[in-house]
């Protein structure tokens, strides 16, 4: 099967790649000029150079395929590079829809994220519209809703490496969150889940009909909480780290002041997101890649050694 990807270059999207071309399926990446280096087995991908903006280069994308997958988001917006969550999240699907109805593309795989429903923030807000204008397309549709995901970013960034980066590789004391006053109250629970898993869960359900008119939520086989995560990284790292608790609220008071900074590590919506936790049953996506999902453990957490 020819299938289309935009957002094809970055963590997820190499591993998409992958999987795509081990189930003999042949790519075709939309690449912003000059990136056409991060193309991942580029001998064995077509690809388009041009951008979200362009209903030029997105139709020129999908000629010929019979899928699209849209794998685009961001986390923070940068509005004076033009960087926006509703340009990136809701309008650039709206465009490829579009462009898939008039090129006869029947198909459409929609990265979105656990919890956008709630829509409490931008970024939830625009991807939760996405999810909409994507069931009322009239295409045959599949809709993933992922925890946070890990895995080796491969040159890249992910979940873990960042948390390596900014807390426990510095010489100070971790951060562990929580959402109440005291540490035993309020703790966060996430299911972390491996980027192998979710490119599988894409690529099998190209194949699979009855995905069709589904959304999926897609979670590791483990509901851990915050500081757990920090633990687990440390071990797969060989540091001691004395993690120190501390409530959400207070980081939030800093963020509403600092956040509109580029250096500022975190943002009040990022924080919104966090303290609501990312906890997923894991039996969807057993169930789409027919095996055990990958845990967070220090053994696939091998990756970060190396920065050690």
């Amino acid at each position: 099967m020819s299938v289309a990807i935009i957002g094809g270059t970055g963590f997820v999207g190499g591993y998409l790649v992958d999987a795509l071309l081990d189930k003999g399926h042949a790519p075709t990446l939309l690449v912003r000029p000059g990136s056409t280096h991060k193309v991942r087995r580029a001998d064995n991908c077509r690809v388009v150079e041009g951008d979200l903006g362009s209903v030029r280069a997105i139709e020129a994308l999908l000629e010929g395929c019979t899928a699209v997958i849209y794998n685009v988001g961001i986390l923070r917006e940068f509005p004076t590079k033009g960087i926006s969550y509703e340009e990136t999240q809701y309008a650039g699907v709206v465009r490829t829809i579009e462009a898939a109805q008039k090129h006869g593309v029947a198909r459409i795989l929609l990265m979105s994220s656990n919890g956008v429903e709630q829509a409490r923030t931008g970024y939830q807000k625009t991807k939760y519209r996405a999810e909409q204008a994507v069931k009322e397309s009239g295409l045959r549709y599949t809709i993933f809703r992922p925890s946070v995901i890990f895995g080796d970013p491969r040159g890249t960034m992910e979940i873990a490496t960042q948390l390596y980066r900014d807390l426990i590789r510095p010489p100070i004391p971790a951060v562990g969150f929580h959402t109440g006053w005291k540490p035993a109250t309020g703790q966060i629970l996430m299911s972390p889940v491996h980027v192998h898993d979710v490119a599988d869960a894409f690529a099998n359900a190209l194949d699979d009909p009855a995905t069709i008119g589904m959304t999926y939520t897609l979670g590791g086989p483990e509901e851990l909480h915050w500081t757990e995560m920090l633990k687990r990284i440390a071990a797969a790292t060989g540091k001691r780290k004395l993690i120190l608790p501390m409530p959400i609220a207070a980081m939030k008071l800093g963020a509403m002041l600092f956040d509109w900074l580029p250096f500022y590590p975190v943002t009040r919506d990022q924080l919104t997101m966090l303290a609501a936790g990312n906890a997923v049953d894991p039996g969807e996506l057993q169930a789409l890649i027919k095996r055990e999902a990958r845990p967070f453990s220090t053994e696939n957490l091998g990756y970060l050694r190396p920065q050690s």
